[in-house]
């Protein structure tokens, strides 16, 4: 297999009722660590770039890493720009080869982020790509989009709506998830789920996954979010494991960067691999 649509990874998810993760990389290590895991466990996967990824690091860049690190590759795979609301970036990020994006317009009203959405779907089609679409904010801020407000909840009806007139190809809904760490374990509206899925056939992505319980997640998958997204567990998982090999390299006064690559390097190894285990794609690569 290769590189792929993100609607041939999710739709084959939601047939078989497990999950795809979907994560959030921060550079060139950890984009290989994610895809050497898609490999070792013939998982397909997902991989995301926020807008502040892309504008750090440069689309021309990122796209150049990707398909170096993906030529040849034997699972199906596929980049995905993460809560975007710059129609700019989208439509730079759809010309340099990005597979889907999420349009998050969820600050609009929602007729304004439906007709825009419109719009997105036809420019992604027309170049063979997908896009995820939302019409309500997941509570939480992610590389500076979003809002620590809780979210409102639009009806099913609406929802149901968007959809359809959208053409969107994932929908994101919000169910009591949110970005960034839990204080407390959320109540999820795993119905919600299920009333969708029920209604359009549609894959559900579900956002906020770092720090729900393993019990949630399977309930969850379960009803159809075939999109796993993990964003702040691969940020901590990333920075902790460069704390404590500096702290270390520190108190030994020996300095070997190859040596930190590594040590980094296992650890996003290990949060992936338990992730795959978790969302149930182990070995569901064709």
């Amino acid at each position: 297999m290769a590189v792929v649509a993100l609607k041939e990874i999710v739709d084959r998810a939601l047939a078989d009722r497990y999950g795809v993760p979907a994560i959030n990389i921060v550079n060139d290590l950890t984009l290989e660590a994610v895809l050497a895991t898609a490999v070792d466990r013939r998982s397909p996967m997902i991989v995301q770039t926020s807008v502040k990824t892309v504008r750090s690091i440069g689309a021309d860049v990122l796209m150049a890493i990707w398909r170096g690190m993906t030529a040849g590759i034997e699972v199906p795979v596929t980049l995905h720009l993460d809560h975007c609301p710059d129609r700019a970036v989208i439509s730079d990020c759809l010309a340099k080869g990005w597979n889907s994006v999420l349009f998050d317009a969820s600050v609009l009203p929602v007729e304004e982020n439906q007709r825009q959405t419109v719009e997105v779907v036809r420019e992604a089609h027309a170049v063979g790509a997908h896009v995820e679409g939302e019409i309500e904010s997941i509570t939480g801020v992610e590389d500076g989009i979003g809002s620590d407000a809780e979210a409102k909840r639009q009806s099913l009806e609406v929802s149901l709506a968007f959809i359809k007139e959208t053409g969107v190809d994932v929908f994101a809904p919000s169910i009591g998830n949110a970005h960034g760490i839990y204080s407390s374990a959320p109540e999820l509206d795993g119905q919600r789920v299920t009333d969708l899925v029920e209604a359009t056939g549609i894959p559900i992505a579900l956002h906020g996954g770092s720090g729900m319980t393993d019990a949630q997640f399977h309930d969850l998958i379960a009803r159809g979010c075939a999109k796993v997204n993990i964003s702040t567990a691969l940020k901590i998982a990333y920075m902790k494991a460069n704390l404590d090999f500096l702290r270390d390299a520190e108190a030994k006064n020996s300095w070997d960067p190859p040596s930190l690559f590594r040590h980094v390097r296992a650890d996003v190894v290990t949060l992936v691999d338990g992730l795959v285990d978790r969302f149930g794609s182990a070995g569901k690569a064709w």
